[in-house]
């Protein structure tokens, strides 16, 4: 499933009318926002049953009304170090390349509109790791920068397909 922003400002058409929303959250007291379209629904954590043999950012599955859905940490998926969860962390359940999936965040703060004008290209420096590659821009909100990020290309083929997503 191909993501619904676009890839920088002011490629192709003139997108800088075009309103899209993104659903904001926060990692390690940074701001991130993905598009509200790829976003399932958000939901409180439930009990996860862990996995063997996964890789350390799994957290394990959980059954969503008969689905059975991996979740992944995006803390330990990005680096970061962990952290007792509080009861601000959330599940963010998203189509994530065809397949439903949950990411694991600190919080989620609110639902952003924003013209896609406003989306610059990330720095030349966010290569390399997983959480840089799926930074899709960066977007000047108000006193505040928000990463925009593609959570399809959070998980390379070959994890995709150890996961079975």
């Amino acid at each position: 499933m191909s993501s619904n922003l676009p890839a920088v400002a002011g490629t192709g058409r003139d997108s800088s009318r075009d309103v899209i929303q993104l659903v904001s959250f926060e990692l390690e007291s940074e701001e991130y926002g993905v598009d509200v379209l790829a976003v399932r629904e958000i939901i409180r954590l439930p009990a996860i049953t862990k996995m063997p043999n996964t890789p350390s950012y799994v957290e394990g599955i959980i059954n969503l009304r008969g689905s059975v859905v991996p979740i992944i940490s995006l803390r330990r998926r990005f680096g970061l170090s962990d952290t007792d969860t509080d009861r601000r962390a959330r599940i963010l359940v998203m189509e994530a390349n065809g397949t439903l999936t949950g990411f694991v965040v600190d919080a989620v703060a609110e639902v952003i509109r924003i013209s896609a004008g406003e989306i610059q290209p990330p720095p030349a420096v966010t290569h390399g790791n997983a959480a840089q590659e799926c930074i899709t821009g960066v977007v000047n909100h108000g006193e505040r920068l928000l990463i925009v990020l593609d959570l399809n290309l959070i998980l390379d083929d070959s994890e995709r397909n150890a996961l079975g997503v």
